[in-house]
């Protein structure tokens, strides 16, 4: 009796477990996003943060999407990408209009001008989201075409990771330029470095395809470097830049 009473506890341990890492897992993506968003609603200033972490994630989570019509994953990892892209979505929303408001004579621009000087640095969020329409379904039409090819595949997969790892790349060399991370949220940086650790351990131990755990080790090392700047530039700060110039820095990042 007293074993098998042992054995339901380790069962329902292993469950409860199971579950919180699922739920870490899908969620645990979009919660670095919350402070930073927060700072922004507060401060009504966007500056800090490059919009461009949010093209990133979307073109990655859209190419693994794509990427499991031709080699099965988790539905788990499904689910995040679909949460992440709805969350990148709401933080282009929402620095689209804080940068509006700030700059009420700038000219408008949209994405159908087709100006490269301006790309993602539109005044509509709509434009945005046309963009990313245009983006999905030309992928999938590539995709469609070539899914039984097994190079192809191999290839969008690796595109889709890789595009994720890179995703700390943009607020890099925007805190570069800047010579400064203010504006940027620290709570967010941490938050990727813990999530990004926690999600190539679970890549490893799910025996995720090896693309997956591959640019999980590359995405730690650009958060680290990042978290690097944070302490180099308060040990060694630099005479704060220009409104103007810091915007320009931000919308040049990639």
């Amino acid at each position: 009796m007293q074993d098998e009473a042992f054995e339901q506890i380790v069962s329902m341990f292993n469950w409860l477990v199971s579950w919180v890492a699922a739920g870490a897992m899908m969620f645990g993506g979009v919660v670095p996003y919350i402070p930073q968003y927060r700072d922004i609603r507060r401060t009504q200033n966007a500056e800090g943060f490059s919009t461009y972490v949010c093209l990133v994630l979307l073109v990655a989570n859209i190419l693994r999407i794509l990427f499991r019509f031709g080699r099965y994953f988790e539905t788990l990892l499904l689910w995040q990408s679909i949460i992440m892209i709805a969350t990148m979505l709401a933080m282009l929303n929402l620095c689209t209009n804080v940068r509006v408001n700030a700059e009420l004579n700038t000219k408008r621009r949209s994405f159908l001008d087709f100006d490269w000087k301006y790309f993602w640095s539109w005044s509509r969020f709509l434009d945005y989201v046309e963009c990313v329409a245009a983006f999905t379904l030309t992928a999938a039409y590539v995709t469609y075409v070539l899914v039984d090819s097994a190079v192809f595949v191999e290839t969008l997969g690796f595109l889709a990771v890789f595009s994720e790892a890179m995703l700390g790349t943009p607020q890099l060399y925007c805190n570069y330029q800047n010579k400064s991370t203010e504006g940027m949220s620290v709570k967010m940086v941490l938050m990727w470095t813990s999530g990004d650790t926690f999600k190539t351990g679970y890549f490893l131990l799910t025996q995720a395809p090896v693309q997956f755990w591959t640019c999980g080790m590359l995405q730690v090392l650009v958060d680290f470097s990042i978290l690097f700047q944070v302490y180099y530039y308060r040990l060694y700060p630099k005479k704060p830049a220009p409104h103007a110039a810091s915007h320009n820095a931000c919308a040049k990042a990639l």
